[in-house]
């Protein structure tokens, strides 16, 4: 049990808290499971944030969504905007846990846990999202892919509090994906996740970006595989490069749940469905939000 415990009625107060020592907890769906699981005890001080009403609003504008620390996944599966714009984001916060886990997790929670396999790490990569964080001296900007610094860490200073995310909207044409393998619906986590972000014009892929989860040390983008799409008209030939040239990039690990070797061999099998699932939706076909449930059955 963590020695005291204070909640934060403003963001001021939850800083000066974190200044002193104590570490934040919102939802505490990673922080509280995983201490009765023994992997890491609870810190001595803790800080309750989720009274903090304006870490939960959700600023849409022409050109960006800024999801506050606290938005719950469930809550950013069902906005409107994710789900027509920043589709893959959906995607990946339709799968968090259970239904209770996605209505109490959050996804500043989820970001600053720092998991190799976090769901939405991949698609805020992909879509170039930033964080604010804020401490008693002040406020930066970071890129995603500055933030996650490897597994369960992140570059943020222990006095620092994540804010916001900021998502930049895609421009017109393009059409994004995550899909992860899975052994169950529910309470799982992905054992090879990967996300796919495509501009098309004219029927040509002019921008792409795909991203590896639980396949690497740290959630990151795979050039090569970008680069096998982006001039292609997506036939099924790039596909297949793009989503080979996915598995030559990953550094996967054996751990109780799946060996290195099948997690490269389903690199290939996810990117492809990812790959295939985001061209579909540039192209204005319809693939069911979460894509994993849509594309989930028989290896092929």
């Amino acid at each position: 049990m963590s020695a005291s415990l204070a909640t934060a009625s403003t963001v001021e107060q939850a800083l000066a808290q974190l200044a002193a020592g104590a570490r934040p907890v919102a939802g505490g769906t990673d922080l509280v499971v995983g201490a009765r699981q023994g992997k890491a005890p609870l810190p001595e001080r803790l800080v309750a944030i989720h009274r903090l009403a304006e870490l939960s609003e959700i600023r849409e504008s022409s050109t960006e969504v800024a999801l506050g620390a606290l938005v719950s996944h469930r809550r950013c599966s069902e906005s409107g905007t994710v789900r027509d714009r920043l589709t893959a984001l959906a995607d990946a916060c339709a799968i968090v846990g259970s239904i209770a886990t996605r209505t109490t997790g959050t996804l500043g929670g989820n970001l600053m846990n720092a998991s190799p396999a976090m769901e939405t790490g991949g698609p805020l990569l992909c879509f170039g999202a930033s964080v604010t964080l804020r401490s008693a001296a002040g406020s930066r900007s970071l890129g995603i892919d500055e933030l996650l610094a490897g597994p369960g860490r992140t570059t943020a200073a222990s006095d620092e509090l994540l804010e916001a995310v900021s998502v930049p909207l895609p421009p017109a044409g393009t059409g994004s994906c995550y899909a992860r393998l899975e052994y169950r619906r529910q309470m799982e986590i992905a054992i090879a996740g990967a996300t796919a972000v495509v501009t098309l014009a004219n029927g040509e892929v002019t921008d792409a970006r795909i991203a590896m989860t639980a396949l690497s040390p740290a959630i990151g983008r795979a050039g090569e595989a970008e680069a096998a799409l982006i001039g292609s008209g997506g036939e099924p030939d790039a596909i297949r490069r793009a989503a080979q040239a996915l598995a030559a990039a990953a550094s996967p690990i054996s751990d109780v749940r799946a060996s290195a070797s099948y997690r490269r061999a389903m690199a290939v099998v996810i990117g492809r469905r990812a790959i295939e699932a985001a061209l579909a939706r540039a192209r204005g076909e319809w693939v069911p939000v979460p894509a994993s449930t849509a594309l989930h059955g028989g290896v092929r």
